[in-house]
């Protein structure tokens, strides 16, 4: 294409450098193509800040509603994966339970309880790793308790969102799914139908039935499901790596609790846990230095926004005072915004407030390094912690 010559810094962008460590050369995209063709991505990928508000904020001119949206792939057309009049249709029947307050009453008991009882069960041994044994079962349960499935355990939810996204991944990197994924929206959707037929329950996906069809119910629960765990698992970890590589942070943090919103906030930003987010074009148009062409891929780079300097100084500093950090976009922007953004940022201030104040001194190990890893979703693939336990 003829956009690789204009486009140099692009052009040697590999996807491995993204997903391994990607934020010294989205620097250098921002700096000097803010909007770039990337020949291994196909596409063009947007790193500042504003361009990303603009791309997020039109679904007129950079739409989702694609027939290469890989997750519609597996599960059919949802909230994500639909704008406009059907976009608002799909997401309206779900808004109610993850306003803030309705979170709060709704979420705040059944958090506290289950991320006790994780840690409980963690107390003793003074060493773990973290994303498996705690962040990742806290995701589930509270996945499953907001989905209120009939008949199921978080361990069934977590089989069948292991399944999907794989199938999702697959896909995405231009494979053909495994049948185990089909297989597992099978199931989720029979779960979904029962739920809803039940009368003896009240739930979500119940008062949602009474809007939408029930093939579009299992559609958007399975979206909920993906997010409600993949995002949030990497916003609990992710936040611990930071506060924990970061003593000087962290000691603010324990002498002053209100900062710990900051804390979280600040985590988003530096490393959010899904890194982009992609869009099409639906006409011809031009943005920032790019031309860009009906029905091209314009991913926006959410990691490069929020490292953004004209509106984050120094942005790779990890600082829980930053007073401007929840301009970060690590939940989105415009009509697709994370609907469970309140939900996820309930969880993961509990689950950190618990255990800084439940596991003294706790701390990396230091014979196990953890690093954030990923293309699409970042998050470190383990986060072993060592802490003083219990004589």
């Amino acid at each position: 294409m003829s956009a690789v010559g204009s486009f140099p810094l692009g052009a040697a962008t590999t996807l491995a450098e993204l997903a391994a460590d990607p934020h010294p050369r989205l620097a250098r995209l921002r700096a000097h193509e803010p909007v770039s063709w990337l020949p291994e991505l196909d596409g063009w990928l947007v790193t500042r800040r504003d361009l990303a508000l603009n791309v997020m904020r039109d679904p007129a001119t950079f739409t989702v509603d694609d027939p290469r949206f890989s997750t519609a792939q597996v599960v059919g057309p949802s909230m994500l994966s639909l704008d406009g009049d059907e976009h608002a249709r799909h997401r309206e029947p779900f808004t109610a339970p993850f306003r803030p307050r309705e979170v709060r009453v709704g979420f705040a008991s059944f958090i506290e309880r289950e991320t006790d009882r994780l840690i409980t069960a963690l107390e003793p041994a003074g060493a773990v790793e973290l994303r498996r044994a705690f962040a990742g079962p806290l995701a589930v349960a509270v996945v499953t308790e907001a989905l209120g499935l009939v008949g199921t355990t978080a361990d069934t939810v977590l089989s069948w969102y292991d399944s999907i996204v794989r199938s999702v991944s697959d896909i995405t990197a231009g494979h053909e799914a495994a049948p185990a994924g089909a297989e597992a929206y099978a199931r989720l959707r029979a779960a979904v139908e029962a739920t809803v037929a039940d009368p003896g329950t009240a739930s979500l996906l119940g008062s949602a039935a009474e809007r939408l069809a029930l093939p579009e119910v299992a559609s958007n629960a399975a979206v909920l499901m993906f997010g409600g765990i993949e995002t949030t698992e990497a916003m609990i970890t992710n936040a611990l790596l930071h506060l924990l590589r970061h003593p000087d942070q962290l000691a603010l943090v324990r002498d002053d609790d209100g900062l710990l919103d900051g804390a979280i906030e600040e985590s988003l930003r530096l490393e959010p846990g899904a890194a982009v987010v992609d869009r099409y074009a639906t006409r011809d148009t031009v943005l920032g230095p790019a031309t860009i062409r009906r029905g091209e891929l314009v991913t926006v780079s959410l990691s490069g926004a929020n490292r953004d300097p004209a509106v984050f100084p120094d942005p790779d500093r990890f600082d829980v005072r930053r007073e401007n950090a929840r301009l970060q976009l690590a939940f989105a922007h415009g009509p697709h915004y994370c609907l469970a953004a309140h939900l996820a940022r309930l969880e993961t201030r509990i689950a950190l407030q618990r255990l800084l104040e439940r596991l003294p001194a706790l701390r990396l190990d230091p014979a196990r390094p953890a690093t954030p890893q990923g293309l699409v979703f970042r998050k470190p693939p383990t986060l072993h912690v060592l802490w003083d336990s219990p004589a």
